[in-house]
């Protein structure tokens, strides 16, 4: 069922974002975004709406205990209750996004913020959650609004998860998203939020719906996943022309070519994303500077190719899989030998945590790597989109703001300190 749990909190938000007026067909009024000419600048919200052991250790470990381990939020929800778990979750939402964030990320030149949320906030589909992370998300937009910033709504789990990533809510060995009513569930939740979201008077900030984050396309359907796309692209359509952004699966993006282009039943307004990170096989861990610059810079005519607006929605300054629980709740680490299936590479000791406490030589590494990422994605795509705006203090490299206040983030975003990089391009 749709939940309508009352909520007493957030009402000048509420109120900011407007009430969602119904809409008789196609609204033809688009988004105040101009895509394929505008280089799409941004960060992720992650870890908020959605919690994320590496984002937030803290909240893992007061689940966690003395007693079982908490690897997501269904397993934290599960031991906590429904009221324990939001007693944990909500002072977290209150706390961990607020205003000054949001200009913070505009003063740094970024133009856009892409908020990642899960189907639970939206829909009970009988697990163990708990709910009230919704209004949240009008907060955001609401944020969003006042200091001049865009908005890319992304479903970022799904019922049975798409990926069986802790970040989906359910971490699990194989994805089950696809199975009983999940595919039924996740549409019902898109048309909640597309039905409050994609329309006229949302289009100033709201410039994408992205209709699931990253299904893990190899242990999926590949017919099942493009029916959903297809669905889920022609749901939106009886709304607005909001764009529909679509993760490729981790596939090189050209599998998409010809599939809801303009000469597929002249469909329009598709992006597709794609998550461009080189941490997490130890065989790339164990590749020097130079070589991961030289990856970016190979790697990036493969999604070039695509034949729709392409972003590079997810990347990081890390080439090391050091940040704490960044492979899972206590899951160890490639680099040190720890994570399973992986081998002594090297030390962690400097190379996460806060940026304060790297070597200048570290810090000009990770700023290569930045600035080479950079370069090729604003040459070669139609923009990107950093992970993350903070953590805790433990993961500098997915830390914008630790990374800005370290000068190993460029300021302004097109300054280079170590010069252009890629021969290829």
């Amino acid at each position: 069922m749709l939940l309508k749990t009352p909520f007493t909190v957030l009402a000048a938000a509420a109120a900011l974002v407007g009430a969602a007026p119904s809409t008789n067909g196609i609204d033809k009024r688009r988004v105040a975004y101009n895509w394929g000419t505008t280089k799409l600048r941004a960060v992720n919200i992650g870890g908020w709406l959605v919690a994320e052991p590496f984002i937030t250790p803290s909240l893992f470990d007061k689940a966690t205990g003395s007693t079982s381990q908490v690897v997501d939020e269904w397993t934290m929800c599960a031991k906590l209750g429904k009221t324990g778990c939001l007693n944990l979750l909500k002072p977290h939402w209150d706390s961990f996004v607020k205003l000054a964030d949001f200009q913070k990320i505009k003063n740094a030149g970024f133009n856009a913020v892409r908020v990642p949320i899960g189907y639970w906030a939206y829909l009970d589909a009988g697990g163990p959650y708990t709910f009230g992370a919704a209004p949240y998300m009008d907060l955001a937009i609401a944020w969003a609004r006042q200091v001049g910033l865009k908005v890319i709504i992304d479903l970022h789990g799904a019922p049975k998860s798409q990926n069986g990533f802790d970040h989906s809510g359910h971490k699990m060995g194989s994805p089950t998203w696809g199975q009983g009513d999940s595919i039924v569930q996740t549409h019902k939740v898109l048309k909640t939020l597309e039905s409050k979201y994609a329309i006229a008077s949302m289009q100033d900030v709201v410039i994408a719906i992205e209709v699931l984050n990253e299904p893990f396309l190899s242990k999926l359907d590949l017919n099942m996943v493009k029916q959903f796309y297809r669905d889920s692209y022609n749901n939106l359509r009886k709304i607005s022309d909001t764009p529909a952004m679509l993760h490729d699966g981790f596939w090189d993006p050209v599998w998409m070519n010809g599939f809801l282009t303009p000469s597929d039943n002249n469909a329009q307004n598709v992006i597709v994303d794609h998550h461009e990170y080189q941490v997490f096989d130890p065989n790339l861990v164990a590749m020097s500077v130079a070589q991961h610059r030289t990856q970016v810079c190979n790697n990036v005519n493969g999604y070039a190719n695509s034949d729709k607006w392409t972003i590079i929605g997810e990347w990081s300054g890390a080439m090391t899989d050091c940040a704490k629980y960044l492979n899972g709740y206590k899951a160890g680490n490639r680099m040190e030998g720890s994570f399973p299936g992986s081998w002594k590479i090297g030390s962690c000791t400097g190379k996460s945590g806060k940026v304060s406490t790297w070597t200048q030589a570290y810090k000009d590494d990770v700023r290569r790597y930045i600035e080479t990422q950079l370069e090729a994605f604003e040459a070669k795509t139609d923009g990107w989109v950093f992970w993350n705006f903070k953590t805790e203090g433990t993961a500098g490299e997915w830390d914008l703001f630790d990374l800005l206040a370290g000068g190993v983030f460029p300021q302004p975003l097109t300054q280079k300190k170590f010069g252009k990089y890629c021969t290829n391009f």
